[in-house]
C-alpha cells in the first residue's frame, strides 16, 4: 500500500500524480508533493506513475500573516 501523509491507502492500477490527485479531491494549484522525498515539479504531475512502494507527503498552501 501507498502512504500519504502517513495514512496507507490501496492505490488505483497506472495512475499518475496528477490523476491521483485530482481524484482524491486534492486543490492541484495550491499545493507541493514530495515523492520519497523528493520535491516533484508540479508541470511533471501527468509524468510521475505512482506505485505500491511510494511515499507521498502533500502539502497545502495557507495564506495569512
Amino acid at each position: 500500500k501507498m502512504r500519504v501523509n502517513g495514512k496507507e491507502i490501496t492505490l488505483g492500477n497506472n495512475q499518475n500524480l496528477l490523476q491521483f490527485l485530482v481524484n482524491n479531491q486534492f486543490d492541484v494549484a495550491s499545493l507541493a508533493v514530495a515523492r520519497n522525498g523528493e520535491i516533484i515539479p508540479k508541470p511533471t504531475y501527468d509524468t510521475v506513475v505512482l506505485c505500491e512502494e511510494d511515499t507521498l507527503e502533500v502539502v497545502r498552501f495557507v495564506g495569512g500573516g
